[in-house]
Order: C-alpha cells, then structure tokens, then sequence
C-alpha cells in the first residue's frame, strides 16, 4: 500500500490516515453514486481518479487535505473527512464526504470532531467552515450536530462557481467552549 505523507488519528472505531492507492475502489464507488452530487459528482471512475490524486498530492505538497476515514475493525474505506483549503477557497474547511454504506452510522461526527480538533490544535486555524449545498440536509445536520450554524451563501472558485453553496461555521473558541 502506498500512504500519501501526512499524519494518522485515531479514534474508538475510526483511523484517519492520509490517501492511499488502495482508498480508490471505494472512492470511485462513492463518487459514481447519486448522492455524490453534493461534492461534485457523479463521476465516471475516470474523473474520480483526478480528485483521488489532487487529494493525495495536497497532502505531499501542502500537508493539509482529507483524511481517508477507515474502520478499524475491518480496514474499509468509509469516506473522507478533513481540512481542505484550495486556492481561493472561502475559509479553512472541515469537509465531508461518506460511501453511501457508511452514512447514517455516526461515522461524520466521529471523523468530523477529531478532524476539527486536529484543525484547531495543531493547524492553528481560528476558524473552521464547511460548504453545503442548501439541499443537502444531511451534511446541514451534521453540521449542526458539531456546532456549525449557517454563515449564508458562498461562491467557490472556478470550475465549481456554479454550484449553490452556503458556508457553516464556527470559531475555535466555539468550538472549544462546546466540548468544555
């Protein structure tokens, strides 16, 4: 298995860990399924591809990208979760992004708070943000399940200008004030 550079979390059922090679199966499983359409699919494996290598050289260029979220118990590729910041992206973004089989689980909020707790804790940042489509109510919960209220509309930098976006959020003060 080759793991893109970067650093490893863990938490009870959860391994947050860099990109690797064999992630993409499941990452082209989950970006052909209808439900991708909230994070730029769907997608024939082929482009898929493209956004699997972008999120692996972000981690080897840049240190920051998604952690792959694998299970524990049985080392499946569940989604992945993590800081994300493009050129020209409107904040520091915890993002999210669940297969299908893995939604509905409670893995978000697991993946979700020990991301935003490495967000804060060791990236520094002062403020995380997570943009979600208006429709997609699912990620809107969850959202609101980790303290993040809605900031209001958003654009996101070419070629995803198109895509109606709001920016949810919070500060590190919140966000510490929350956990007590």
């Amino acid at each position: 298995m080759t793991v893109a550079p970067g650093p490893t979390l863990h938490t009870e059922r959860l391994i947050l860990r860099p990109t690797a090679s064999e992630d993409f199966a499941r990452w082209a499983e989950f970006m052909a399924h209808p439900t991708s359409r909230f994070v730029g699919g769907p997608q024939p494996a082929e482009v898929a591809w493209r956004g699997f290598m972008t999120m692996a050289g972000a981690w080897a260029l840049s240190g920051v990208a998604m952690f792959s979220v694998i299970d524990r118990q049985t080392g499946l590729w569940l989604g992945r979760i993590g800081p994300w910041t493009p050129l020209a992206w409107p904040g520091t973004e915890v993002g999210w992004g669940l297969h299908p089989d893995a939604q509905g689980q409670g893995y978000g909020i697991e993946a979700a708070t020990a991301a935003i707790d490495y967000a804060f804790d060791v990236l520094g940042w002062t403020e995380v943000i997570h943009c979600i489509d208006p429709d997609n109510t699912g990620s809107q919960n969850l959202a609101r399940a980790l303290g993040s209220t809605n900031l209001g509309p958003a654009v996101l930098p070419p070629p995803f200008e198109a895509f109606p976006v709001d920016r949810w959020g919070q500060s590190r003060e919140t966000w510490r004030a929350r956990k007590g």
